[in-house]
């Protein structure tokens, strides 16, 4: 039997398939700590958030701030503005606890844990470049979500995690590791431009990719570095190999996510996390 379709119903469908594909390009609204707010507006315009700029995105007719949380904000209200300073109020949002549970880590070279004082100048001049990675801006970009997962591996370690080195406490864990064995291809998870590549005290052999619009994402304990700053990559294309360089106990990926300058859970950013609609 043959089934006839109006072209007008026809229409109507690849415009429900075309906003389908666009809503899914949200990630998950999850305002906690380490998390995300998908904000809704009445149009499109700058958006500040503790002062950073934040992402807009257009879905279909409408338009999104999509917030990164940091993991020390306190639960409560929190508020966007029009402007930096904070002063021309947009929108409110609330932010829900969460509690992330503890994970203890022995690190068997104690320089990794407690730095002497020539390490300790090497981090503060790293430190400013990392910082600068992060605070990247590029206009006009919308970025392609969902994220492909950079690693096809076990997950040895979630966001979040309250560390302990050697008995000592030290700031949460700001990305999501994965275990591989050495030499497993690194993929780029979207679109971007390499902003930074270098071999870091902590971090190891580490990557920065600038997606646009606040979006920056970095990959850490490389084992080689695959590419170079200023250069274009493809969702999908190889930025490396997993190692253990740095301060790591075996071989794994960890990959960071920041949106305006936030850590957040990079789960938010995959397929089987993202909002199909909102």
């Amino acid at each position: 039997m043959k089934i006839r379709v109006a072209q007008g119903c026809v229409l109507l469908l690849l415009l429900f398939a075309q906003l389908g594909a666009t809503r899914a390009a949200l990630p998950r609204h999850d305002p906690v700590p380490g998390g995300i707010a998908v904000i809704p507006l009445s149009q499109s315009m700058p958006a500040y958030y503790r002062g950073q700029r934040v992402m807009v995105l257009a879905q279909g007719p409408r338009h999104y701030a999509v917030v990164g949380i940091p993991l020390d904000a306190t639960p409560g209200m929190h508020r966007l503005s029009r402007d930096v300073a904070g002063e021309e109020p947009l929108a409110a949002f609330e932010v829900q606890p969460k509690d992330y549970p503890q994970q203890h880590i022995t690190i068997e070279d104690r320089r990794k844990v407690e730095p002497n004082a020539e390490d300790l100048r090497r981090i503060r001049a790293e430190r400013q470049r990392i910082v600068r990675a992060f605070r990247s801006w590029r206009e006009g970009v919308t970025p392609r979500m969902p994220f492909l997962r950079p690693v096809e591996g076990r997950q040895s370690s979630a966001f979040g995690l309250r560390r302990f080195f050697n008995g000592l406490p030290r700031k949460p864990h700001s990305g999501l590791d994965l275990a591989a064995p050495r030499g497993t291809p690194v993929k780029a998870p979207a679109d971007g431009v390499v902003i930074d590549t270098g071999d870091y005290f902590f971090n190891g052999k580490s990557v920065f990719i600038d997606h646009g619009q606040g979006l920056v994402t970095l990959y850490c304990h490389l084992d080689e570095i695959k590419v170079q700053p200023g250069q274009s990559v493809r969702r999908g294309e190889i930025i490396g190999t997993v190692g253990s360089t740095g301060r790591a106990t075996g071989p794994h990926l960890h990959w960071s996510v920041s949106l305006n300058d936030a850590r957040v859970n990079p789960e938010l950013f995959l397929k089987e996390s993202t909002n199909t609609e909102f």
